[in-house]
């Protein structure tokens, strides 16, 4: 793989969506273009980005978007009492894959909106798009025995379904089925599952949230372990005061986005000497 590139896209809500796509653009404004990355990596929120990407949609189109109102998107909140069932599912004595499928058992009894409704928001953000032929790795975790999935064109997972699955918030929205099985949010696993990159010369991460259940599942920690050139981008001051307390609030898109569009400008002289 000489001197080929893997962008990688984390985890993180609707505002997450909205600052990757904002700051990919900032950086193709600043003459450089992420989206001819030869590897994408996608997790929840970073999996839409990644299979839009992908699949060719152009940047300002995804830009704008995202500027729009945000029609058919369901509203949500990953509230403190979530949270700590989350911290207390991690906490308690088992090995990673058990500690995830104790999550999982907890988001397969929660009352959610339906798979249906929530397959709805993903035909309005992909337009029931197939896989495309670039390399696209797209996570998830059965939900069931905590185990970890990547997808890809080869995975015979549907393309909507597997992100879709990716982006299944535990006890915020129902976990997605394939092939018989019931998939929740890769970031259960690793808020960006860096360590799909391995093997790749140059890499740029994108997350917008950095913080992890344990250490091994930090987008730094696994992007110190490859053998690459390599940035690693997060929300700014002025991103994070715009993406605000609720990534899964649609009506934050807008100037998550646009937050994401400065940043890329401001920082792109520091990727271009990664990627370029």
């Amino acid at each position: 793989m000489s001197d080929e590139r893997a962008l990688v896209l984390g985890g993180g809500g609707v505002t997450g969506i909205a600052w990757e796509i904002g700051l990919v653009h900032g950086l193709a404004r600043a003459g450089v273009d992420l989206s001819g990355a030869d590897l994408l990596v996608g997790t929840s929120a970073g999996s839409v980005v990644a299979a839009q990407l992908a699949s060719g949609v152009p940047l300002e189109e995804l830009y704008a978007g995202q500027l729009r109102a945000p029609e058919g998107e369901i509203p949500a909140r990953l509230g403190y009492g979530t949270v700590l069932r989350y911290f207390a599912a991690f906490a308690l004595p088992g090995t990673a894959e058990r500690k995830r499928a104790r999550l999982g058992q907890a988001a397969l009894r929660a009352r959610t909106v339906s798979e249906a409704e929530r397959r709805a928001v993903f035909q309005g953000r992909l337009a029931e798009r197939g896989w495309p032929e670039r390399p696209l790795r797209v996570t998830a975790v059965n939900a069931e025995d905590g185990s970890f999935a990547v997808f890809d064109r080869d995975s015979g997972a549907p393309f909507l379904d597997a992100v879709a699955a990716s982006c299944a918030v535990p006890l915020v929205w129902p976990p997605v089925t394939i092939d018989g099985h019931r998939y929740m949010d890769g970031g259960m696993r690793s808020v960006a599952n860096v360590d799909l990159a391995a093997g790749y010369q140059r890499v740029v991460v994108l997350a917008p949230v950095t913080n992890a259940f344990s250490r091994a599942g930090r987008p730094s920690a696994q992007l110190a372990a490859l053998d690459a050139r390599s940035i690693l981008l997060s929300p700014d001051d002025a991103a994070r005061k715009a993406i605000g307390r609720n990534v899964l609030d649609p009506a934050r898109r807008a100037v998550a986005a646009e937050a994401g569009l400065a940043q890329g400008t401001a920082v792109a002289d520091a990727v271009r000497a990664v990627w370029s």
